[in-house]
């Protein structure tokens, strides 16, 4: 005889049997499993759609021009430099007093000092637009310490310029350095000595040598002050046989010399550039190949495929223009790299590529420092 089926979801639960009551408690339990797989499901299912609409777009880095500490008046090329660091004769004593006692070799800034003067000379070379000049009396007279002194006479100023037929003067107004290793040396010994008795035989590995300099820029033309510039340099050196190498004074006033070069010229600093990783339509595939050879940096092969996909008019073109115009800023070429976000927007309507535009105007006039 078949026992007809009873539905225990009616029934009151006191009246249920522990048969029952065990059957309609696994019933239920399968139940809110299968709700929490379909949720969980869903969820997964809602998190990868977000993961693959992100991946639609790609970035890459590179080095962004940032405007230049100092700019130069239009027309102003050519800048003499001098030395008015030098100590007059009747100072030479006072002069060798402080060398001792901020552990200089006497004498020594007058050869550093001129190292200076030819970094910066150097440095220039390095700019399409200025040009340092020499003149012949490169060498006046100053404090020769630290004190700055005051601004040169604009008829001296003149004078100098027309010399040279510069632009610009540039003095040296002040220059000077010392050791940390001959003051760290001597308060080792002098603590060793209160504290053991005896001199410590042991010595720095490394030396620390300071310059402090003071440049001052003349207009001569409208009789101005450019620029004023307190600089401090200094460059670590390994000391052999407890002494710092000789070259090391004449070595750190050379680099800061270039150093204040850098004021000229313009800086750079990292930014992203957000690009199209994948097309639209019948471009897809064609589209996705351009992006694998940007990948590993074949930004030529890149532009011709992505050249192509313009040239199709179809749903990736305007992407494709976008993509380009980075690729020319990636390689140097910013002109390019314009022409091609602008059409981007103009022919195809690229709003990503519309904003881009504008900042490729500004890095155009911030490269032609």
């Amino acid at each position: 005889m078949k026992i007809k089926d009873i539905d225990y979801t009616l029934m009151p639960m006191e009246s249920l049997p522990n048969y029952a009551m065990a059957r309609l408690l696994c019933f239920t339990i399968s139940q809110n499993l299968t709700i929490m797989k379909n949720f969980n499901l869903l969820l997964l299912s809602v998190i990868t759609c977000s993961l693959v609409s992100c991946a639609s777009s790609g970035f890459v880095y590179l080095d962004y021009p940032q405007e230049p500490e100092l700019i130069l008046p239009e027309g102003m090329e050519e800048i003499a430099v001098v030395n008015r660091s030098l100590t007059k004769e009747e100072d030479k004593k006072n002069k060798t007093l402080e060398s001792i006692v901020t552990g200089e070799i006497a004498g020594s800034d007058k050869l550093a000092s001129d190292e200076a003067v030819k970094g910066f000379f150097d440095g220039l070379q390095n700019s399409n637009r200025l040009k340092a000049v020499i003149p012949p009396n490169v060498r006046i007279y100053g404090t020769g310490t630290r004190q700055t002194p005051e601004i040169l006479s604009w008829d001296q100023v003149d004078e100098i310029c027309k010399s040279t037929n510069a632009d610009a003067l540039l003095v040296l107004e002040n220059f000077d350095s010392n050791s940390d290793f001959v003051i760290a040396n001597a308060v080792n010994q002098v603590t060793s000595v209160l504290e053991t008795g005896r001199t410590n035989t042991r010595f720095p590995r490394r030396a620390r040598v300071n310059v402090k300099s003071f440049w001052r820029l003349y207009d001569p033309y409208n009789k101005t002050i450019i620029d004023q510039f307190q600089q401090t340099y200094f460059m670590d050196f390994d000391l052999f046989s407890g002494a710092a190498p000789l070259s090391a004074l004449p070595e750190t006033a050379y680099a800061a010399g270039i150093d204040y070069t850098n004021r000229f010229f313009t800086s750079y600093y990292r930014v992203r550039r957000d690009m199209y990783k994948k097309g639209k339509g019948r471009d897809k595939n064609q589209f996705a190949a351009g992006w694998r050879s940007s990948e590993v940096a074949n930004w030529d092969n890149a532009i011709k495929i992505w050249t192509d996909v313009v040239n199709n008019y179809g749903k990736s073109a305007g992407r494709a223009a976008h993509n380009i115009a980075v690729a020319y800023e990636v390689k140097g070429e910013t002109d390019l790299a314009l022409e091609w976000a602008q059409r981007a927007y103009q022919e195809f309507g690229d709003k990503m590529a519309r904003d881009y535009a504008k900042v490729l105007l500004n890095r155009k006039r911030l490269v032609e420092y």
